[in-house]
């Protein structure tokens, strides 16, 4: 199961510089949890972080989160968490005709 976790900064970059090395640390050692992960950059400064995690379940991620140093610490004003699926690019081939056909048929 995919989970998307976005989380906007306090405002306060000491807070998150403070964490970053223990924060990247942690992640370097649960890199099979995550599909994708890194900052997000507006006008050129880290404004928060958007992971991709591929868990089993939502306690799993809460259990992650648990633990990593930029959520311990509470880095983040704001954490918005969504469930997602992955469709593109394709992880097998011809998914996303089949895909097409199942929505067509539905429609």
């Amino acid at each position: 199961m995919h989970f998307v976790v976005i989380g906007k900064d306090k405002g306060a970059g000491e807070l998150r510089r403070r964490n970053r090395a223990a924060h990247l640390d942690f992640v370097a050692g649960e890199q099979d949890k995550i599909v994708y992960g890194g900052p997000l950059i507006e006008d050129g400064r880290m404004i928060g972080s958007l992971f991709v995690f591929d868990l089993p379940d939502r306690a799993a991620l809460d259990t992650y989160l648990a633990s990593d140093p930029y959520f311990v610490q509470a880095i983040f004003e704001t954490i918005e968490i969504y469930e997602s699926r992955w469709l593109v690019p394709e992880r097998e081939p011809g998914f996303l005709t089949a895909e097409a056909e199942r929505a067509r048929a539905a429609s």
